[in-house]
């Protein structure tokens, strides 16, 4: 049935019982298929860290500009798992409103998010490699490495306490684009959906657990093969600094998505009276 909003935009309650029907079936795929669509989405995110790079690295950009652009270069990775299809940690953290609805059981949301989360580490990690291969960081004059490198160390110097509250607010910005792509019928609808709350997380500095692990293992790569940067303190780019950051970001991440968000819209349309 068309929506009251117009014939090209679901209406939010309809988006609620979108997103818990997409839920079920996301948690009832193979595991082969969820783990292949779970490494895609690792590199897709990786795909879209590596244009924020690129673009962050121009030292003649000013600091807002630098970071509004970089936020829109990046949200190419989210664009790609929307579109073309794939399994994001994050944005499944939306199977909760199936949970709670009873349409699934706990095990299943848990073997989901388990899946996806070390196979999106596999796609992240697979893109460190072949990106480094690459030669990636020698553009613009190696100042693509140094800008790997500064943000690996921003990522790992932060207090855990900063990287998880970072992480609760990235995600409802992540969970919310999932969720207006969700209201379009069209490629146009989605990208357009996307880009404003994914690069208003970018731009405000969020920590995002799936583009961390690009960040911060590219980080330490170039950092291992000679790259170090004038003035800049590399003493967290350790497998240590890796899995604080890590935590802090996951946990972040599951609340700002799955409570924030997706439990906020199921109080809201979903929970039965």
């Amino acid at each position: 049935m068309a929506s009251n909003l117009g014939i090209d935009l679901y209406s939010p309650k309809e988006i609620a019982e979108k997103v818990e029907n997409i839920g079920i079936v996301k948690a009832n795929l193979p595991v082969r298929t969820m783990f292949m669509l779970g490494v895609l989405a690792g590199a897709f995110i990786g795909f879209g860290a590596l244009y924020f790079t690129l673009v962050a690295s121009d030292a003649s950009l000013g600091f807002a500009l630098t970071r509004v652009l970089g936020g829109l270069a990046f949200s190419l990775g989210l664009i790609l798992v929307a579109v073309a299809g794939a399994e994001l940690f994050t944005g499944n953290n939306f199977l909760v409103m199936a949970w709670a609805e009873g349409r699934i059981p706990f095990a299943l949301l848990a073997r989901n998010w388990a899946i996806v989360y070390v196979a999106n580490a596999v796609g992240a990690l697979g893109m460190v490699a072949l990106v480094f291969l690459s030669h990636h960081g020698d553009m613009n004059g190696g100042a693509v490495a140094e800008t790997y490198v500064k943000v690996a160390a921003a990522k790992t110097a932060t207090p855990f306490l900063i990287v998880f509250v970072k992480g609760i607010l990235c995600n409802a910005l992540v969970c919310l684009a999932v969720w207006l792509a969700t209201a379009g019928r069209s490629v146009t609808d989605k990208v357009l959906a996307i880009v404003f709350p994914v690069s208003a997380f970018v731009a405000a500095g969020f920590e995002h657990c799936i583009a961390n692990m690009y960040f911060i293992p590219m980080g330490m790569l170039l950092h291992a093969n000679g790259v170090l940067p004038a003035g800049v303190d590399l003493s967290g780019l350790t497998a240590a600094g890796l899995a604080g950051n890590l935590v802090a970001a996951t946990l972040g991440n599951i609340v700002g998505g799955s409570i924030l968000v997706a439990g906020v819209y199921y109080l809201t349309f979903r929970q039965r009276t």
